[in-house]
């Protein structure tokens, strides 16, 4: 088969990338970047690039035609939360996630090839405790980055039939800035940190996630998923805490819910459980346990 995936500069753009190249896939990466921008010692550096602005509908097209993909992976977006609230930045936030997935959307149609979307927990109004189903449309999202992702979903269920709409959370890996990479940089230069305790969800190690995109691309079965390691659920706080162990690092971690710790400029859903049962029901092999997937990221991962 033969992928096109968006935001090969990106983490998880990155790694699917990789994930493809060792399957024996060809693949094509693309991302707005005038070249390549990611790490530049590894496989992918090595691999096709075209750049490409998907807010561009008629270059869209062009590429799209052009490679004629089976698979296009869709992992470019928008992704600075905080930034997102800033009204210069908002048309530009919703022409990346909606416009851009739906000029993707509508080219993968022409061609009748399979379109996979990743999507966010922050469509989701983040209350109560219970996890929420991938089928679910208790839609409610608390901020413009969550409001401009729904639209990409919404915008790929009307223009297709085959797709994969997945959806994740908390996602580090080693192309890119992340949580882990931020709380190891932190415990080197302070004694004490605050992390926040009232958030909790389960984070996404994009190795992992790409080896299941790449499972999903080989089959029919379409829908919406929901897609994070194993381990159980945890806060923010816990996984700090966690990192800190594993990494051999001393430093004091206090919890601090979201109101004391008052840095964001959007909210964020207090509750980002996910269902992710739909994964096995369908024969996916579920992700491994976040703590394992801590384990390898320090492993491979220099920070």
């Amino acid at each position: 088969m033969k992928y096109l995936v968006t935001g090969v500069c990106g983490q998880l753009g990155h790694d699917v990338m990789l994930e493809i190249s060792r399957r024996g896939h060809k693949a094509v990466g693309s991302d707005v970047s005038p070249a390549y921008s990611g790490i530049l010692q590894d496989a992918v550096a090595q691999m096709p690039y075209i750049s490409l602005d998907i807010t561009d509908k008629a270059a869209v097209e062009r590429v799209l035609i052009s490679q004629a993909p089976d698979v296009v992976l869709h992992c470019a977006a928008w992704t600075n939360v905080d930034l997102a609230e800033e009204d210069v930045h908002r048309q530009t936030v919703f022409s990346v996630n909606a416009d851009g997935t739906r000029h993707i959307a509508l080219a993968c149609k022409a061609l009748g090839c399979k379109m996979i979307y990743i999507s966010t927990d922050y469509v989701f109004g983040g209350q109560g405790d219970q996890p929420f189903s991938p089928d679910s449309t208790d839609f409610a999202p608390l901020n413009v980055y969550g409001q401009s992702k729904l639209e990409g979903e919404k915008a790929v269920r009307a223009a297709l039939e085959k797709y994969f709409i997945v959806r994740i959370a908390w996602v580090f890996g080693s192309n890119g800035k992340n949580f882990v990479k931020t709380m190891l940089n932190l415990g080197k230069k302070y004694d004490t940190l605050r992390v926040v305790c009232d958030q909790i969800g389960t984070p996404t190690y994009t190795p992992d996630l790409a080896r299941l995109l790449v499972d999903m691309s080989e089959t029919e079965k379409y829908g919406t998923y929901h897609a994070t390691n194993e381990g159980g659920y945890i806060s923010w706080y816990d996984f700090a805490c966690e990192i800190f162990r594993q990494a051999g690092i001393s430093v004091c971690t206090l919890p601090v819910s979201t109101a004391e710790y008052g840095l964001s400029k959007a909210v964020r859903p207090c509750n980002s459980r996910l269902d992710k049962s739909k994964l096995k029901e369908n024969g996916f092999e579920p992700l491994p346990a976040w703590q394992d997937a801590l384990d390898r990221y320090l492993k491979e991962t220099e920070v």
